[in-house]
C-alpha cells in the first residue's frame, strides 16, 4: 500500500490548528496555529506553521466544517455573509496560501468531525458519542451512535441533536464576558471562579439559558451580583443542562461507552459526574475545535486512529532533562520544562510545563504572580498514577486521568496547598508507566522527597500562548526570571 498523508484542518474562526496522519493511522503532527504566531486562539494559519505541515507532503486535505452551511445560518442569525468564506477552497486558499496544493479536498459536518476525533482515538469498538459546544454550522448539541464495521469503517448514526439559537456553550461564553472575561477563551477562569461564590441566581440563570445568546448578555445583566455568585450560578446551570444530555444519551441504550467532545468537554468540574451515567469515558486530550483538524482527518482515513499520547506536536530535540528539574526544584521550588514535543490541546502535560514542588505554602502565589494571573486561580497536581488513589478521590467511573479531565477531592489538603482549589478539590493529572519524561522525572523526585506529584501549569502567562520551540523558552526565562529546561 503507498503510504499517503492526510492534512486535516480547523480554521477560519477560532483556535485554528492542523494534524497530519497517515493511511495506517498513524498521527504524524498535530498543533495549534497560535503557537507558531504568538496570538492567542489565533483564527488562521500563519507561516511558521504552513511551514512545518508542507514538509508532510499531503496528498488529501481535510475540513473540520461545511463552510457553506456555516454561511447560512450567519445569514439567519443577522450576521451577513462572508463571501470569502463560502466555499472549502476559498478558506483553503487563504490559510495555505497556495503552498500546498492537493488533488482531493473534503469538508465535513463540524459535530461530525468532534464526534471522529473522539471515537476514531478512543479504545473502544462501539461508543455512545456526545458533543456539546458553542456552535458548530446549526448544531450546537449532537449525540452519535458510533461503531467500527466488520472491514473496520467507522460508521456514525445521528441519535439526536438541538440545534441553533439553544446552547449550552454559548450560555457559559456569555456569563463569561458578563463578568469581564474574554469568551471563547477564558471559561475555565469562569468555572475556577465558581468555586469562591454561591449559586444565588440558578433560576435566572436558567431562564437566561433558554435565550439566543449568540451575541453575549447585557453588561447590566444583574448587575448588583458578585461576578463568583455567578460564575457558581452558571457553573451549576451547565452542569444540569449537561446531565440531561448525558441521561438522554444513556437512555439511548447504544452503549455503556462515552465518548465526549466539543469544547464544554473541557469543564473538568461537569466531567466528575460522567461516570453516573456511563461506565467508560474517553475525552480527547483536545475536544475543542483544534482537536477537530485530527477529526477531519480521521473522517478521510476512515479506519481507527493509533493514538499514542498528546506529544504531537513541534518538538524540541534532546533528552528529557530530569537531573536538571530535580536540582531546580530542590533548590528553587519552581522550574520550567520545554523538552521533546509539544503537546496537542490546551493542557500542559509536562513538556511545556511550569512544575513546582506542591507541598510549600507561598508556592501557588509565587507561580501566579509569574504567570500574571488572578490569585484565586488554582493549579493542578501531576501524580504518580498509581499513588493517585491515596492522594485524591477519584469520581466514579475515572480510574484515571491522563490529561487532567477531571477534579478529584484531595485527602489531605493541608499538606499540599499549592494543588488544591477553595473548595477542596484538584484538577489531577495522573501519568502511568509509559516511559515519558514527566513520568521518569517524578519518580525521582519521588524517591527524594517521599512525594509523587509536582504543581504542573502550562508555560506560558495569561493572554499568551504556551511556549513551542526554544527560542520562546529563552524568551520566558529572560522575561520571569525562570529557568527553563530543555
Amino acid at each position: 500500500m503507498k503510504l499517503q498523508h492526510i492534512l486535516g484542518i480547523s480554521a477560519g474562526y477560532h483556535d485554528a490548528a492542523a494534524t497530519v496522519i497517515n493511511n495506517r493511522g498513524d498521527i504524524l503532527f498535530a498543533g495549534h496555529a497560535e503557537r507558531y504566531s504568538k496570538q492567542k486562539n489565533d483564527a488562521d494559519f500563519c507561516q511558521g506553521l504552513v511551514d512545518e505541515i508542507a514538509e508532510y507532503g499531503p496528498d488529501v486535505v481535510a475540513y473540520y466544517e461545511r463552510p457553506w452551511v456555516k454561511q447560512t445560518r450567519q445569514w439567519y442569525s443577522g450576521q451577513g455573509i462572508e463571501w470569502d468564506k463560502l466555499t472549502t477552497k476559498q478558506i483553503l486558499r487563504k490559510q495555505l496560501g497556495g503552498q500546498i496544493e492537493t488533488k482531493r479536498v473534503l469538508s465535513y459536518n463540524h459535530h461530525l468531525s468532534h464526534a471522529a476525533a473522539g471515537f476514531q482515538t478512543s479504545p473502544y469498538d462501539h461508543a455512545t458519542v456526545v458533543v456539546i459546544d458553542a456552535i458548530g454550522e446549526w448544531d450546537t448539541i449532537s449525540i452519535w451512535g458510533a461503531e467500527y464495521n466488520k472491514k473496520g469503517v467507522a460508521k456514525y448514526r445521528r441519535l439526536w441533536r438541538q440545534r441553533y439559537p439553544q446552547s449550552i456553550g454559548l450560555f457559559y461564553s456569555a456569563i463569561t464576558g458578563r463578568i469581564g472575561l474574554r469568551p471563547l477563551d477564558e471559561e475555565y477562569i469562569t468555572m475556577g471562579m465558581a468555586a469562591w461564590g454561591q449559586p444565588r441566581y440558578v433560576d435566572t440563570m436558567r431562564i437566561l439559558s433558554k435565550e439566543n445568546l449568540h451575541i453575549g448578555i447585557d453588561p447590566m445583566f444583574l448587575n448588583h451580583a458578585p461576578d463568583v455568585d455567578l460564575a457558581a450560578s452558571a457553573q451549576a446551570v451547565c452542569e444540569e443542562l449537561i446531565y440531561s444530555v448525558m441521561q438522554r444519551a444513556r437512555n439511548f441504550e447504544w452503549s455503556s461507552n462515552l465518548v465526549y467532545m466539543g469544547g464544554v468537554a473541557l469543564n473538568c468540574l461537569a466531567n466528575r459526574k460522567l461516570g453516573n451515567y456511563f461506565e467508560n469515558i474517553w475525552i480527547m486530550p483536545c475536544p475543542g475545535d483544534a482537536g477537530s483538524s485530527l477529526g477531519a482527518a480521521a473522517l478521510a482515513l476512515g479506519r481507527r486512529i493509533n493514538w499514542t499520547s498528546a506529544y504531537l506536536g513541534t518538538d524540541i530535540p534532546g533528552p528529557y532533562p530530569i537531573d536538571g528539574l530535580l536540582d531546580r526544584l530542590l533548590t528553587e521550588q519552581i522550574v520550567g520544562v520545554a523538552s521533546g514535543r509539544a503537546e496537542f490541546g490546551p493542557r500542559a502535560l509536562g513538556n511545556r510545563s511550569l512544575l513546582a514542588d506542591p507541598r510549600g505554602s507561598e508556592i501557588k502565589e509565587k507561580v501566579n504572580e509569574i504567570k500574571r494571573r488572578q490569585q484565586f486561580r488554582p493549579f493542578a497536581p501531576v501524580i504518580l498514577e498509581e499513588y493517585v488513589d491515596q492522594y485524591f478521590d477519584m469520581p466514579r467511573g475515572w480510574s484515571d486521568s491522563r490529561y487532567m479531565q477531571i477534579v478529584g477531592v484531595c485527602r489531605d489538603p493541608d499538606l499540599y496547598p499549592a494543588i488544591v482549589h477553595v473548595d477542596g478539590t484538584s484538577r489531577i493529572q495522573t501519568v502511568p508507566q509509559d516511559g515519558s519524561g514527566i513520568r521518569a522525572l517524578l519518580e525521582k523526585w519521588h524517591a527524594v522527597t517521599g512525594c509523587p506529584m509536582l504543581l504542573n501549569t502550562s508555560l506560558n502567562i495569561r493572554g499568551e500562548p504556551m511556549v513551542n520551540d526554544r527560542a520562546d523558552a529563552d524568551r520566558f526565562e529572560q522575561l520571569y526570571g525562570v529557568r527553563v529546561c530543555s
